[in-house]
């Protein structure tokens, strides 16, 4: 079995990859919560959506988030009103959104929900939430001392705000989600998928136990960066990093993981780097990681699973 540590688009790209070259069913994607909020009475839980738009054939490539053939009628309708509309939800992810709020509603917990939208659209990966209990991302705006709800920061203000914190709101108090340790115990290996070390990766290893579980397979975990060339591909990584005081680098990212992994892929446009990489105690594999067709997520999971030819 393969885990895979997993935030959003990048995450979701990587396991599409993923599912090309070996059985779905072989797969666990340990996905992040730390984004999920309550809107409009509606449970959503953006990282697992992405995650299972994607695999099940539904996301919108354009954006990368969302479902292919949107419409937006319900939500000009709430802006029309008067609503709060900041937080656009297409006409079929309000389906979504509907349907895992009626199963929390009736008393499922999110990894229950989350198996029954899985099975529900086809998904043969196993996707299991980081836990079942709330774990709220916020960060602190550097030039106010404000503190937002990530979605306000990421959504509502365009994550423009320079950051000066960024904490993880009741993970002291969480466990980990059901099948999580187990996962992480039993994987053949264990992949950190390129997705934000901040604030996709972070809630889930703020989490007691995981960080843990983590370190006691680092021999058998491969994370591949999100940072190429000094710059995210998508999102505020790079300068989250930066407001934070990590170098904005493969090797900025490198000294995050390397307590939990003991090799690292970078992207060839950072090939200069490698002997960096490997000074702090990692291998390194220098390779295509930008997934701009299936083609290359094919090939960069075949690599991350030690089968590249």
């Amino acid at each position: 079995m393969i885990v895979t540590l997993c935030g959003g688009v990048g995450a979701a790209r990587f396991l599409a990859g993923a599912v090309q070259i070996m059985d779905p069913r072989e797969i666990t994607a340990i996905v992040n919560t730390g984004d999920d909020l309550v809107l409009h009475g509606l449970s959503i839980s953006p990282d697992l959506d992405t995650v299972s738009y994607t695999l099940a054939g539904l996301n919108n490539t354009e954006t990368g988030w969302g479902v292919t053939g949107e419409s937006w009628r319900a939500m000009q309708r709430l802006g029309d009103l008067g609503g709060d509309a900041w937080f656009a939800l297409g006409d079929l992810d309000l389906a979504t959104h509907l349907f895992r709020s009626q199963l929390l509603a009736q008393g499922l917990t999110l990894a229950e929900a989350t198996n029954a939208l899985r099975r529900a659209m086809g998904i043969e990966v196993n996707l299991l939430p980081m836990s079942n209990d709330r774990v709220a991302t916020k960060v602190t705006r550097r030039d106010t001392g404000d503190e937002l709800d990530f979605q306000d920061y990421f959504v509502r203000h365009h994550h423009e705000p320079r950051l000066r914190s960024i904490r993880f709101e009741g993970a002291e108090r969480a466990t980990p989600g059901p099948g999580v340790l187990d996962a992480l115990r039993d994987a053949t290996r264990v992949v950190i998928a390129p997705s934000n070390p901040l604030v996709s990766l972070g809630p889930i290893l703020a989490v007691p136990g995981i960080a843990e579980a983590l370190r006691a397979r680092r021999t058998e975990t491969i994370a591949i960066s999100p940072i190429v060339a000094g710059a995210a591909l998508k999102g505020p990584a790079a300068d989250m990093l930066s407001d934070l005081g990590h170098e904005v680098s493969v090797l900025g990212v490198a000294r995050l993981y390397a307590p939990y992994a003991e090799t690292f892929i970078i992207d060839a446009q950072d090939a200069h780097h490698e002997a960096g990489v490997v000074e702090l105690g990692m291998k390194c594999i220098v390779t295509n990681t930008v997934m701009e067709t299936p083609q290359i997520a094919a090939h960069l999971a075949r690599v991350a699973m030690g089968d590249a030819s």
